[in-house]
This record gives structure tokens, sequence and C-alpha cells, in this order.
């Protein structure tokens, strides 16, 4: 699904922030990306999101040569995924449904085919009662769910989530955790950068932590 060969990043002329990274990521499986701030875990995923290029190195997506294609060939290995943001970036004037169906929107489909889908979708998520508030309403965790709703109404093959607990209590981290887990079990490969030690410690999951610039793998 994903696969990284030697990949390196500098910015400009200046050190390698990433170097030498090496790794696959498998269809159906989940894993924590960790390390100290500042280590790069968000600069990696915009790697595999494909909104960075590498200095170097081979990067293959659902086994696509990533520096051989762009234009519509890019946008349709984007929207094979799915992002939850750590700054959820939702649209204040529009509501809470809205914002979960504008992927769908963006790709022209009709409300009709998708309404039912995003209205079952806000209630798996616990915002039910939510859909039709604007986002400046919602608390910190509600907010998050959305924005989890919102990555997921795609049905992505691979979501990339980055400190998607890091703006909630313990409790709401614990339920947001079971709600990626269930999405792995529906078959969706999930990779959830955090530094929370003891949310990684909840599941028995492959870690990728980065530290000064390099990638070590723990099964």
């Amino acid at each position: 699904m994903v696969r990284f060969d030697n990949v390196g990043l500098r910015y400009g002329m200046g050190p390698e922030v990433l170097r030498d990274l090496s790794f696959t990521i498998e269809p159906r499986s989940f894993q924590f990306l960790t390390g100290p701030s500042g280590a790069g875990k968000t600069t990696l995923l915009r790697l595999i999101l494909l909104s960075l290029k590498p200095t170097r190195g081979l990067i293959s997506i659902f086994g696509e040569d990533v520096s051989r294609i762009a234009g519509p060939a890019l946008t349709g290995l984007r929207r094979r995924m799915g992002v939850v943001f750590q700054d959820f970036r939702l649209l204040d004037h529009l509501t809470t449904y809205e914002n979960v169906a504008l992927p769908l929107r963006v790709q022209g489909k009709e409300e009709a085919s998708y309404r039912a889908e995003v209205v079952e979708l806000l209630r798996w998520v616990g915002l039910g009662e939510r859909m039709h508030v604007l986002p400046p309403v919602l608390s910190g965790g509600e907010k998050q769910r959305a924005a989890i709703a919102r990555a997921l109404i795609v049905r992505p093959e691979l979501l990339l989530a980055d400190e998607p607990t890091g703006n909630v209590d313990p409790s709401l981290a614990r339920r947001l955790l079971r709600l990626f887990i269930e999405l792995n079990r529906l078959g969706t490969s999930v990779v959830i950068a955090t530094h929370d030690l003891a949310l990684m410690d909840q599941v028995d999951a492959r870690r990728l932590v980065l530290g000064e610039g390099r990638l070590h793998i723990y099964e």
C-alpha cells in the first residue's frame, strides 16, 4: 500500500530533516507513528499524503511510483486516503453535516446519493444530535470527531491521523481510539501520529519511531 525506499528530505540547501527512510504500510494494518516533538511526524505524513516530494529515494503509493505521476492521477491517489489534521480544518460557515459531506460534494456527487450515509456516520461517531450546528458551537472533542467523520466519509483505504487525541481528555481519547480500531477491523489501514504513550500502550500495534531524522520500527 505504501513503500518508502531510502527516502530523504531536505528544505533548500539545509541538512536532511528525514534520511534513509525505508518501510512499508501493508493493507489492513494498524500502526502508530511516534517520536519527540519536532521529530518530523507531520512531515512524514505529508510525504505519504503526496503534499511533499522527497529530495531523494522512492515512494510508492498503492503500487504507483509517485515521482512519475501528476495531475488527475495524483488526485486519484489522494482520494484513496483520508486524513485527520491536528487543527481539525473544519469550515466555520458550514454545519457539522455539511463539513462531513464536503469531500463528496467536491467530487460532484448529488446529496441524495450520500445523505443517509453521512447521517449514519455522524451517529456512529456520536454526533447525531450535533449535525446541524456550526463548528464554533462544538467542543474540542466534538470537532475532532467531526474531522474523523469527514476523513472516513470517502471510505479511505488508508487513514492518516495527526495527533487525533491531542486536544481531548483521556476518556474521549480512548473512545476515539476505539473508532480507529473498528475502522481498521472493517479493512482500512490506519496510521496514527502521536506522542501519547498511554494511548499507544492500550493497543498491541506496530510502532514507527522517528528520532534525529531516522526511523526505527518495532513490530
